[in-house]
């Protein structure tokens, strides 16, 4: 694993230097959009909707609208913002853990102690278990300052970041509200079909099996041969071979030049008569034949 953040906890004159990892990640079998007739990747265009132009992630801003007015806000607006950059888990408060609700849960991640703080981490460790109690947090990931809830995992502090109180949406249905009445032999009826399928949570007892028969079917299809050469391995495999088509012209002009310079040489050789011309079979039979006539 590899640590998105570095700090340390504070807790009272405590400071415990620690290294932040995700501790979730998801097993989603990645998978793209194509067009169903020609296997083509399909991309999605920034395009605007009044001058219908693509659009540049550079001239792409963010904007609040309420529904009657809009607000545009550029990179120097949002950098004029107080950017939170310390590197501190304050606590709070510790508070007993079964009063934070697991709807506020957010997001999860491991800490890990720095050697020299192992003791202090420990320790922090133990006193929370012992007591059953969650370290409400205040804390600055990714620039923007979050609440979240510090807790034991085992042997391991997690941190979980929290939905602010806002963040929570409250149900309005107005149907609860309607009386209902409810038997004693119903209830009996209900708890003994629960109590039929008490069990202790074992989380490893579950699987994704969506994503695995998914899994299944692209093995099977690749199996009986239901596939077809990857885009981009065919976009590798042209520009490598456009390359060396590349490299062979450029050898065979470098060729054709030096062809064409050694027959410049000859003919301004043979224009300048460094070079004996051939004789003309004309020429050869009249000096044979005077040679003959000398003989006779």
């Amino acid at each position: 694993m590899r640590a998105i953040w570095s700090g340390s906890v504070a807790f009272g004159l405590v400071n415990v230097p620690v290294k932040l990892y995700s501790a979730t990640e998801s097993h989603d079998l990645p998978m793209h959009q194509v067009h169903d007739k020609d296997g083509g990747r399909i991309h999605y265009e920034r395009r605007c909707e009044k001058c219908g132009k693509v659009v540049p992630f550079g001239h792409i801003a963010k904007a609040y609208d309420d529904g009657t007015r809009q607000v545009v806000l550029d990179d120097d607006d949002l950098a004029s913002l107080p950017v939170e950059r310390d590197r501190e888990i304050e606590v709070v408060e510790f508070v007993p853990s079964e009063q934070v609700d697991p709807m506020r849960y957010e997001r999860s991640y491991f800490l890990e102690p720095s050697p020299q703080s192992l003791k202090a981490y420990v320790l922090l460790c133990r006193t929370l278990a012992a007591q059953e109690r969650t370290a409400i947090v205040t804390v600055s990931l990714r620039q923007r300052s979050r609440l979240a809830a510090l807790r034991v995992h085992g042997d391991v502090l997690v941190l979980q970041t929290l939905l602010w109180d806002d963040e929570l949406r409250r149900p309005d249905f107005d149907v609860l509200d309607s009386p209902v009445k409810i038997s004693a032999k119903e209830l009996d009826l209900a708890d003994a079909v629960v109590s039929g399928l008490e069990s202790d949570f074992t989380p490893e007892d579950y699987t994704d099996e969506y994503e695995a028969q998914l899994k299944a079917l692209v093995t099977a299809k690749l199996e009986r041969g239901e596939s077809e050469p990857s885009p981009r391995a065919a976009a590798e495999e042209e520009e490598a071979g456009e390359g060396a088509e590349v490299v062979d012209l450029m050898d065979a002009l470098r060729r054709s030049v030096d062809k064409s310079r050694k027959k410049s040489r000859g003919r301004a050789k043979a224009a300048s008569g460094t070079e004996e011309p051939a004789p003309s079979a004309g020429t050869g039979a009249r000096k044979r034949s005077s040679r003959t006539s000398k003989t006779g």
